[in-house]
């Protein structure tokens, strides 16, 4: 079994991974290594395989080739519903899922035993405490009892980022969760991640996006996946590069970062010089 620098089991390993669907590889010689308390930011154009990815590294997909091991254990080898339990995964598959007549308190309350009804577990004072901090944490106390159909979409995130947070998961999986969130709704949600970043009682974070701006401060690595492959990955300042994010998407942008954000806007053609000077 890998070890990481304090003997404890990786969180993530991947070796040559690969998911092929009726002839097409939708990934394709993954290897990837997430250590305790790193923050990842995976990005890449739509289509490229990052939801894909975040599927196998949370054992909700197996892959058709290679190797997964997740926090010690090794899947299909492994009680995978067990190590699911290990895995807090945000995404809008579980916002579809869980009843809109459900308060933010129960949504919450659900991340527990990672179910989608509150009904089918028992929950004591301890769980309820809990589940009360977390909301207040995500600035939604006042939200505790509101049915989830009626919150905002960025309200709707929040409670699941802190449903996921309820049971206090060894590995937090973020897919996307951002995505049309209107601006203040996007800061209020990054400032969020930021602060849960910098928390070094948070396990190991994931968080996938097409958008750099989306990253919080406190991101320490990042991915780029282009085609189904990982085309860069380590330290986030060695991987969003100005040419490497230019590769990826594959139009020249430029990438900037300052107070811990990041920036990514087109390089300056000679069209754009022509259309500010009137022509």
């Amino acid at each position: 079994m890998p070890v990481d620098a304090d003997g404890g089991p990786v969180p993530l390993r991947l070796r040559d991974v690969a998911v092929v669907r009726d002839g097409h590889a939708i990934l394709d010689g993954i290897d990837w290594d997430i250590g305790h308390g790193e923050r990842w930011a995976v990005l890449g154009p739509n289509g490229s395989g990052k939801t894909t990815l975040l599927r196998v590294a949370g054992m909700r997909l197996l892959p058709t080739r290679g190797t997964v091991e997740v926090l010690g254990e090794t899947y299909g080898r492994s009680d995978a519903r067990a190590v699911r339990r290990r895995v807090a995964f945000v995404s809008q598959a579980i916002l579809r899922g869980l009843r809109p007549t459900l308060s933010a308190h129960e949504v919450v309350l659900t991340g527990r035993h990672a179910a989608l009804e509150t009904w089918w577990h028992r929950y004591d004072d301890d769980d309820h405490r809990r589940a009360r901090r977390l909301l207040d944490a995500a600035g939604l106390a006042d939200a505790d009892e509101r049915p989830f159909g009626v919150l905002s979409e960025g309200e709707r995130q929040q409670v699941l980022l802190a449903r996921a947070l309820m049971a206090e998961p060894e590995l937090l999986l973020l897919d996307e969760p951002a995505a049309g969130l209107d601006l203040g709704a996007r800061e209020r949600l990054v400032l969020h991640l930021a602060a849960l970043a910098a928390d070094p009682g948070t396990p190991p974070l994931v968080l996938v996006t097409h958008h750099v701006e989306e990253l919080p401060a406190g991101i320490t690595h990042a991915a780029l996946v282009s085609a189904g492959r990982l085309v860069a990955r380590g330290p986030v300042a060695d991987v969003l590069t100005t040419d490497a994010v230019s590769t990826c998407f594959g139009m020249p942008v430029i990438v900037q970062r300052a107070e811990g954000r990041w920036t990514a806007r087109a390089a300056i053609t000679d069209v754009d010089s022509d259309l500010d000077a009137g022509g």
